[in-house]
């Protein structure tokens, strides 16, 4: 049976989400080695003369501490030791440097690489990681080459260096006579046996349940880098369509989806609370419609409005008047309505199931809304039932779901994700027009809308226990709005 695989950019977000949830890269690295050391000690046993050629990343350190497992190790670092990339690999390299006992060269030059510096029994070929893209340069590109033609065994970590993780292609990549990747295969590695060899798929401590918690490492998954370049919208542009009854939820949704980074946002709502909205803060963008709640003779007008925008947005605040509901359903089937978020009374206007590979739909219920769709609420008690039951949900309606609780499920049918950030505070009203916001701006900016429900269910519990940090149950939905540019650069590292 074909194990099941994960993607490098998977791969590298679940590392992120560890951290986030106190498994350290540390430690990780530190169980990658151990790994490695086994496997070349059950096939060799300890006395083998072995050459680690490492690059800076990770690999490297993982490679560095398989090397404190044998004696006669010498280590060529391809670049500069002051270069190393992360905390976790210069920590490695400089106990091989301060430990002595092993033979330590960095290479800055492919001509000083030769034949002669290969000569050993076992050859760790930790160079290129799962980052390779693009062609080769001086002094990998030779190195690969010397490696191929050495008579040495040679292990290569988690992934032949120059081989793309995640298709298995390669202009050049090292012919590894055993692949130790970590966790669970990159697909690459099923579809190359030419340059993977034998191929071990090493348990490196990451629990069975960490994949399905949702963390930073899904927000990065989401957010791009905005180019200098860019120009009003071409970071996304959100319709909402909302109120009539109630006014403040559409703007809570608009003002959460600016401050995740949008560029754009168009409220499209009732005559009669337009003016309201538009009052509350200039940053957003008012269309007045035709009466005091949404009906049927709107239809075109947002139709219309949908050409210009990345999202729509559609439920809050509208209320449950029948011509609403009719209205909402000719918006949805709209041949404009390619991706939408719904929430609240959208949901009495939802067509289920959705069409195949007409559009894309994130809905965002709580337990009580799902009544709104005629579909009894999810169990409250079994924890996997309840999961289970999103999943077949999500499957035969053809729609993403975000289910709300105190620990949000989030299924497109066949992946789940667990939100356990968030807290009692955030029963308060408007915090679901907050996440919903947030959700449309990741969705514009993505194709992938399990992705964008997932980060945006992070998003939105981060930014509200740090509001309840400060606020306790005071907290409002305004507070965890104000929260949101903080979480995004604490999870990214810089300005949001």
């Amino acid at each position: 049976m074909r194990p099941e695989t994960i993607t490098s950019e998977e791969m590298a977000a679940l590392d992120t989400n560890c951290n986030f949830f106190g498994l350290s890269p540390l430690q990780l690295m530190e169980n990658a080695g151990s790994s490695i050391a086994r496997e070349l000690k059950s096939r060799f046993g300890e006395d083998i003369d072995i050459v680690i050629i490492a690059g800076r990343g990770n690999n490297g350190g993982d490679a560095f501490a398989a090397a404190r497992h044998f004696r006669n190790v010498r280590v060529i670092l391809v670049g500069r030791s002051k270069d190393l990339r992360t905390d976790e690999t210069r920590r490695n390299w400089r106990i091989l440097l301060d430990s002595g006992g092993y033979h330590l060269e960095e290479i800055t030059d492919s001509s000083t690489l030769n034949a002669k510096k290969l000569s050993c029994d076992v050859i760790i070929d930790a160079l290129l990681g799962t980052g390779v893209h693009g062609k080769l340069r001086e002094p990998e590109s030779t190195a690969i080459d010397l490696i191929n033609r050495t008579n040495a065994f040679v292990l290569s970590v988690d992934v032949p260096s120059g081989m793309d993780p995640d298709t298995g292609e390669c202009d050049k990549a090292v012919h590894a006579d055993l692949t130790v990747t970590f966790h669970r295969p990159k697909p690459g590695l099923l579809n190359n046996s030419e340059h993977v060899g034998e191929l071990v798929i090493a348990d490196i401590g990451i629990p069975a349940g960490m994949e399905r918690l949702a963390g930073p490492g899904d927000v990065k998954l989401v957010l791009g880098q905005r180019m200098r370049s860019s120009h009003k919208g071409d970071n996304g542009r959100v319709l909402i369509v909302g109120g009539g009854p109630f006014s403040g939820a559409p703007v809570l949704s608009a003002l959460a989806a600016l401050r995740t980074g949008i560029d754009w946002v168009t409220i499209a709502a009732p005559a009669g609370v337009a003016s309201i909205m538009a009052s509350i803060s200039p940053n957003i963008i008012v269309q007045p419609l035709s009466d005091t709640v949404l009906n049927s003779n709107d239809v075109a007008l947002i139709s219309n409005l949908m050409k210009r925008h990345d999202v729509l947005l559609i439920g809050m605040g509208l209320g449950s008047a029948e011509d609403t509901i009719v209205a909402v359903r000719r918006i949805m089937g709209a041949e404009t309505a390619k991706k939408v978020v719904v929430d609240a009374d959208g949901l009495y206007g939802l067509d289920l199931p959705l069409e195949v590979a007409k559009q894309q739909v994130i809905i965002t219920p709580h337990a009580g809304e799902f009544r709104k769709m005629g579909m009894p609420s999810p169990p409250e008690e079994d924890e996997e039932e309840r999961i289970e039951y999103i999943r077949e949900f999500s499957l035969r309606n053809r729609v993403v779901t975000l289910f709300k609780a105190a620990s949000d499920i989030i299924s497109d049918g066949k992946r789940v994700k667990v939100n356990v950030t968030g807290n009692a505070g955030m029963t308060v009203g408007g915090t679901g027009d907050v996440l919903s916001g947030i959700t449309a701006a990741l969705f514009a900016n993505t194709t992938d809308a399990f992705r964008a429900a997932t980060a945006a269910a992070f998003i939105s519990g981060y930014a509200g226990d740090a509001a309840f940090h400060d606020k306790g149950f005071s907290l409002l939905a305004t507070d965890v709005i104000e929260k949101i540019p903080a979480t995004l650069r604490s999870i990214t590292g810089s300005q949001s």
